[in-house]
């Protein structure tokens, strides 16, 4: 199997499904709108405040993982800081080879300068608009409701994102720490987004377990489930490996339900102890449909080549693993149909020929991994 180098990685087409975008400023820009806000820093020159977010984030909880965003959206409540920072972040993910990008926010945690959640997405969307067009990069907006928040407030988001579904916004999350928060919780915005037609995905099975993830797919109707690492408790194992599923990991294999597995956050937060004990490998075996999404690049210190690299040097992704997991995710966006189709023959499938030609690989023939 052909181990490929990052600068290999970097230049293959990726999908990034799961990026927050509040979790992947530029520390220099966190710098400069500070000192115009007036917000005080932990530290004060790019280097020294990417370190303290990238210690923050490897305490083993999520929920002090979560405090970093306090710095971020601090910075992120004027028009001008939030189009700055959507079209930078298109940039960056561009210069790592991203082809297709949707980005999730809470809109409610940028009102603190005097917006409402109707100017914070207009910005955000003015800023993903230009920075697409910029950088070439294909994009759609998800907007997040909050599980600590009153679920009044988690429908008046889901109602915000179908108001701006024709400017670009594709999709509702769940998001936040899941103790004591369950999905069902804000089941009448999920019942607003179905009755709307409109995409749902869910933060779901990452600090708390399987319920959780079922929860999300039968009272809350998500088409993809975010970071799904619990699944694997319903799964019988012996000698490491799972020989059975029980029903909803049967559920979810069966339904071809898209799993955004997002594995340096899934350690940092202590979703799981280590990369070893990942169930990304038993996904992967099993034929689940996995992607890999860097979560918050700016917190983990990541970026979706390093989760493909780290994806290659803990569970053995060949050449064709990397090329499914990006099909994987194409066909498991929320952008329209045609869209997707035009991505994945048009861009998807042509770069990767490419780079196996450049390589001397043969022809794409994607393994089809089963239990061993």
């Amino acid at each position: 199997m052909t181990q490929l180098t990052e600068s290999v990685v970097r230049r293959m087409p990726k999908v990034a499904l799961h990026e927050h975008l509040d979790g992947g400023l530029r520390p220099a820009t966190i710098i400069e709108l500070a000192a115009v806000t007036g917000l005080e820093l932990p530290a004060t020159t790019p280097d020294e405040l990417r370190a303290w977010f990238e210690r923050g984030a490897n305490k083993g909880s999520l929920t002090e993982y979560l405090q970093g965003f306090g710095v971020t959206c601090g910075v992120m409540q004027t028009r001008a800081a939030l189009e700055r920072v959507a079209t930078e972040a298109l940039h960056d993910l561009a210069a790592d080879g991203v082809v297709y990008a949707e980005l999730r926010f809470a809109p409610q945690f940028h009102t603190g300068g005097g917006l409402g959640v109707e100017a914070v997405m207009d910005a955000v969307l003015n800023g993903l608009k230009r920075g697409g067009e910029e950088s070439g990069v294909q994009w759609g907006l998800i907007v997040c409701a909050m599980r600590s928040s009153p679920p009044e407030l988690s429908l008046k988001m889901a109602e915000l994102a179908v108001a701006f579904r024709d400017r670009g916004c594709m999709g509702f999350d769940l998001a936040g720490d899941e103790f004591g928060n369950p999905p069902k919780d804000h089941i009448e915005a999920f019942h607003f987004c179905q009755r709307e037609n409109f995409n749902i995905t869910i933060h779901a099975g990452e600090a708390f377990g399987a319920p959780s993830i079922w929860q999300a797919l039968q009272y809350c109707g998500a088409h993809r489930i975010g970071h799904c690492t619990r699944l694997v408790e319903d799964m019988v194992m012996a000698d490491g490996r799972p020989i059975a599923l029980g029903r909803l990991a049967q559920y979810v294999l069966d339904h071809r339900i898209p799993l955004e597995v997002c594995l340096s956050s899934n350690v940092q937060t202590g979703a799981v102890a280590s990369m070893a004990e990942h169930p990304l490998r038993h996904y992967l075996r099993l034929n689940f449909r996995v992607t890999l999404n860097s979560d918050n690049r700016l917190m983990s210190g990541t970026c979706l080549t390093k989760e493909h690299m780290i994806a290659q040097e803990h569970f053995g992704l060949g050449f064709d693993d990397h090329e499914k997991i990006v099909i994987n995710a194409m066909k498991s966006a929320f952008a329209p149909y045609k869209q997707r189709c035009a991505l994945i023959f048009g861009t998807l499938k042509p770069r990767f020929a490419a780079l196996r030609t450049e390589l001397g690989l043969p022809p794409a023939k994607y393994p089809r991994r089963r239990p061993e």
